[in-house]
């Protein structure tokens, strides 16, 4: 459906449908009609001066209206260019935001993996340190024991020592007797 504008008194356009229009092939009463009205306009006493000043009058009109409304689109535009400049200065003030979050976060992430290899390295220290000294308490243990071992040893060996003195003596004196 296809539209034209009409212009009223004050100013404003009113959209209009062709289907409001009247039909596209008039009837030949209309065109008489329509002839009748164009002969008596030019009839009834005007001459064209009078409506070369009319249509002249409407043309400065529309003239002014134009630049009214070229002004309107002018002071628009600028806004528009404002704003688009205003914008392009914040999307790259945000953009240099987010490339120093991006930067910080990376160097975060290197800082938190550091730490996480110290914890680990750590927390392996701690495991070794703790078996270290339960290897070196077991150690110990085995230590003392064999020293225990070794007293009991000597004892035994002095023990034996003395027994075998007894039985040289106690064969001598029965060695004696049966003689």
């Amino acid at each position: 459906m296809s539209f034209y504008f009409l212009r009223t008194k004050d100013l404003t356009r009113t959209r209009r449908s062709v289907t409001d229009s009247p039909p596209s092939s008039p009837s030949p009463t209309d065109k008489s009609f329509r002839h009748d009205r164009l002969s008596r306009f030019d009839s009834s006493g005007e001459n064209a001066s009078d409506r070369l000043g009319r249509t002249s009058s409407y043309l400065r009109r529309e003239t002014r209206l134009g630049s009214l409304n070229k002004q309107d689109q002018d002071t628009t535009s600028k806004d528009y260019k404002k704003m688009y400049a205003e914008a392009l200065q914040e999307n790259e003030h945000l953009k240099s935001r987010l490339q120093d979050s991006k930067q910080e976060l990376v160097n975060i992430r290197s800082q938190l993996d550091k730490l996480a290899q110290r914890q680990d390295l750590l927390a392996e220290k701690s495991t070794m340190l703790e078996t270290e000294k339960k290897d070196k308490q077991a150690l110990e243990k085995k230590v003392s024991g064999m020293e225990e071992e070794m007293k009991v040893l000597t004892e035994l060996k002095t023990d034996n020592q003395r027994l075998k003195d007894e039985n040289g003596a106690l064969i001598r004196v029965i060695s004696k007797r049966s003689k």
